[in-house]
């Protein structure tokens, strides 16, 4: 059994007992957290498709930890001018456990 969830505007596969790295959500670690914006549910054989969301369908989870990605570096240049810059950004992520998909 899984489902599609919409969390901060990106699709996520969700499956019982599996982890998903999202956008930094806000709560401690060990929180519970409950997203409501499940666009499919499969399960067996059977799929629900929502239009837009499958009415009643949630998919409840716990935070676990909050950590940062891989470095993405920038770098700008201009030939034969003499200008280099270089910066970084690493984007904050939340580890969440998901525990259950409900219908």
């Amino acid at each position: 059994m899984y489902a599609i969830v919409e969390i901060a505007g990106k699709q996520y596969k969700a499956e019982k007992d599996k982890f998903i790295y999202t956008n930094s959500l806000e709560g401690k670690e060990g929180d519970k957290v409950e997203f409501a914006n499940v666009l499919l549910v499969s399960q067996d054989s059977a799929i629900n498709v929502g239009a837009p969301l499958v009415s009643g369908a949630k998919v409840s989870g716990k935070i676990l930890s909050h950590v940062k990605d891989n470095k993405v570096v920038i770098f700008k240049k201009k030939r034969r001018k003499g200008y280099k810059k270089k910066t970084g950004h690493r984007q904050g992520l939340t580890q969440v456990l998901i525990e259950k998909i409900s219908l």
